[in-house]
């Protein structure tokens, strides 16, 4: 076996309780935050004179978790535009199954998320929407509807 899974994504944000606050909002639970510093990490991620907070997030079913990082040094770099087309090379979004698609905008949008096209549905199966979050996070939802 090659892989046993997938463990997390790691999002780096400028605001980290902007952040979580948006994730929570959305369903996913705190599992822990704080700083994270010291060779090792340095020796893993390839930067020297790593601090960073972290929060780590996850799912409601346990199986999914996003890692969030706030660096103070070294400063994060930009390395796209922050409002980056769904096109453009690179992790574009994560995509989230949620119960009621509209709800969950609605909620979303009281953190800053816009839609970044429209609500639309795919054939009787489901309803589909990109909502764009705090740091220009693309998140996709979806609601099964059969």
């Amino acid at each position: 076996m090659t892989i046993q899974r997938m463990d997390n994504v790691l999002i780096v944000v400028d605001d980290l309780d902007a952040a979580i606050s948006f994730f929570v909002e959305l369903g996913m639970e705190l599992e822990r935050k704080g700083p994270i510093e010291g060779r090792w990490v340095e020796r893993v991620i390839g930067l020297d004179d790593v601090r960073q907070d972290i929060a780590m997030l996850r799912t409601p079913d346990g199986h999914g978790r996003i890692e969030l990082a706030m660096f103070h040094t070294p400063k994060a770099i930009r390395a796209e535009p922050k409002d980056a087309p769904t096109n453009t090379l690179g992790i574009r979004r994560i995509m989230f199954a949620v119960d009621d698609i509209e709800d969950v905008v609605a909620r979303l949008s009281t953190h800053g998320a816009e839609l970044v096209g429209e609500l639309a549905q795919y054939e009787d199966s489901y309803r589909l929407c990109y909502v764009r979050g705090p740091e220009g996070i693309i998140v996709g939802l979806a609601e099964q509807l059969s």
